[in-house]
């Protein structure tokens, strides 16, 4: 067994000037003023969009991320509706095999220790054991991985990549870098954002 943790990648290029410039174009056709634009006018534009609750307009540029973390994470990033995924299938990944290590991969968890003290990492740890134990066992009796998937634990590694436009992404953030949200789920749209942020200007600031 192999125990990770968290991390993302941004996987588009992301220019955060081209899109506030392209932003500010398609936006100015609400207003007709296409003749205001300027080398400089992008910012301000975006800034007063903003102010003005004019949210659509951001609709039209997006960003897509991987993120490799466990399963549970994933059941409440998947509850995002404006947004398009790809995930590592548990009914197709067989994870017995040689390009998985012939052994499952699970997230540990940021809210128990690591230490040999600390009995409630020690318990998961060894329920993560288990859920291995069986689904390789499972495996071995002629389960397929589909049906062996079964005993997996919410633990479970696994590979998301999401496409949302940037509304989304400033909805996203605002509800899961929440005190109310998961621990596990702010682990990892914490970060994100800062790197959000020092990649497009104004959008997520003071989020």
């Amino acid at each position: 067994m192999h125990i990770v943790n968290p991390e993302f990648v941004i996987e588009d290029n992301v220019d955060g000037m081209e899109m506030l410039r392209n932003i500010e174009k398609y936006g100015r056709t609400c207003y007709k003023s296409e003749d205001k634009v300027s080398d400089n006018s992008a910012l301000s534009f975006v800034e007063m969009i903003l102010k003005r609750g004019h949210e659509s307009v951001l609709e039209h540029e997006k960003v897509t991320v991987r993120i490799i973390c466990d399963r549970g994470v994933t059941h409440e990033i998947v509850r995002h509706r404006i947004a398009s995924y790809s995930q590592e299938s548990t009914r197709y990944c067989n994870y017995s095999k040689d390009k998985f290590g012939n052994e499952i991969s699970v997230v540990s968890p940021c809210f128990f220790g690591e230490q040999s003290a600390d009995r409630k990492y020690r318990v998961w740890k060894q329920a993560m054991e288990n859920a291995e134990k069986s689904y390789f066992e499972l495996l071995s009796l002629g389960a397929s991985p589909q049906e062996a998937r079964s005993v997996l634990p919410n633990s479970l590694k696994t590979e998301i990549v999401m496409t949302m436009n940037l509304r989304e992404w400033r909805h996203f953030f605002r509800l899961r870098t929440s005190t109310l949200a998961h621990p596990q789920m702010r682990e990892v749209a914490e970060p994100l954002l800062k790197e959000f942020r020092k990649r497009i200007p104004i959008i997520f600031d003071g989020l």
